[in-house]
């Protein structure tokens, strides 16, 4: 058997064994659903406990399984699929040499990666510089540091590896700079940190069976870059499925940028078709008047975050005006990103923002979920720890 015989029939098994492997819930959902108030949520969810986990699309894995992976690492990818995400995500920045790459933001390396600990920290756009504090320790200056994936060509970007994501802005060091991951998150799976070019991913995506849903981030840098036009970029991520033979009603390509939906809907094709809008914007008014126009378009998906769907209606979950109007536009909605903005006790970060009081507890997670499907009728939401979706989603039929 010649070697290359070899390496594909390795390469048929290892996809067979992915596909084969049992889905996983772990303990999380049911840590939840233990911390929920008592009623009738929390009891359907505890009669569900002895369902078969299934893959749902309704469950989408947040760069993975970011709450405890570093994200968009090949671990990250397979602790999301193995907890049933549908449908995973690959953030898509480019490099020096124009290749694509798996990454939350173009210039995220230095809080994503090891970059700052390794001789390609010469590289970075802004070298680090530490904190800066008075003669009493008071913090008077931020570190500063900023590593771009465009610092850097594919191949030195493959020689890095993946962290938690977090930096620490007072450091007075590199060492310490690195030791920022937040204290709700974890270090114990942080060792292998594989980083995955967007065509990896890809392949890697096909091997576990599920959708994909990219996003093109916006660059940091000038554009066109070295002659490499925004309209450009955006073709490039839609071509490499092209080549990879994924089917255009497997990908669900996004971006917050109006000119690249725009280009997608008018040029990407069957590909184009299933793009998704992400919005972030509180000021939901300028958008509710444009959505008519959208449709107009072809836009299918518009993508808010949660907190553009909810609001604080008397004590409780309500939907928002904004969700009403997606609605009456016909445009479904996918939301982001549960469990990504730390212990609801604590306020639960941005993504609680406008129903803080409505979250006392980890359990309130589930709340919150329930209102956005059963009530604003989400057809998916990213999650940083997909298996609390895709339990829910089973056990609601989703």
């Amino acid at each position: 058997m010649t070697r290359s015989l070899t390496l594909a029939v390795c390469a048929a098994l290892a996809t067979a064994a992915y596909a084969a492997e049992p889905l996983t819930y772990g303990v999380r959902p049911f840590y939840l659903i233990d911390n929920l108030e008592d009623g009738a949520l929390k009891d359907e969810l505890k009669a569900c406990a002895q369902q078969t986990p299934k893959k749902s699309e309704f469950s989408i894995a947040h760069r993975g399984a970011a709450l405890q992976f570093p994200e968009h690492t090949r671990d990250s990818y397979l602790a999301g699929a193995r907890e049933g995400a549908g449908i995973l995500e690959c953030d898509v920045a480019f490099t020096k040499d124009k290749e694509l790459v798996c990454r939350h933001a173009q210039n995220d390396l230095h809080n994503t990666t090891n970059i700052l600990a390794t001789p390609l920290a010469a590289k970075c756009s802004v070298p680090f510089k530490p904190a800066e504090y008075d003669a009493d320790g008071k913090l008077v200056k931020e570190a500063e540091v900023e590593c771009r994936t465009s610092d850097i060509t594919l191949a030195e970007f493959k020689t890095l590896k993946g962290k938690m994501d977090g930096g620490n802005k007072g450091a007075r060091s590199v060492e310490e700079y690195m030791q920022g991951t937040p204290a709700w998150r974890t270090e114990m799976y942080a060792q292998n940190g594989e980083l995955m070019t967007h065509k990896e991913s890809i392949e890697l995506f096909k091997s576990l069976g599920v959708k994909m849903t990219p996003e093109l981030k916006e660059p940091v840098v000038a554009m066109p870059y070295e002659g490499f036009t925004l309209e450009q970029y955006a073709q490039k991520m839609l071509d490499e499925y092209a080549e990879a033979g994924v089917a255009p009603s497997d990908v669900f390509p996004q971006s917050f940028q109006p000119e690249v939906i725009r280009y997608w809907l008018a040029k990407g094709g069957d590909y184009g078709k299933q793009a998704v809008f992400l919005d972030e914007t509180l000021d939901t008014a300028p958008r509710i008047k444009e959505m008519p126009e959208w449709r107009k378009l072809g836009l299918q998906y518009l993508s808010p975050a949660m907190p553009m769907l909810v609001k604080n209606d008397g004590g409780k979950f309500g939907v928002s005006d904004y969700a009403k109007a997606a609605k009456d536009n016909g445009l479904k909605l996918i939301t982001w990103t549960l469990e990504r903005s730390g212990p609801i006790a604590k306020g639960g970060g941005w993504y609680f923002t406008g129903v803080e009081d409505l979250g006392k507890k980890d359990g309130d997670i589930y709340n919150y979920l329930d209102v956005l499907a059963k009530d604003v009728g989400i057809v998916g939401i990213f999650s940083d720890w997909p298996a609390t979706v895709t339990y829910y989603a089973n056990c609601k039929g989703l």
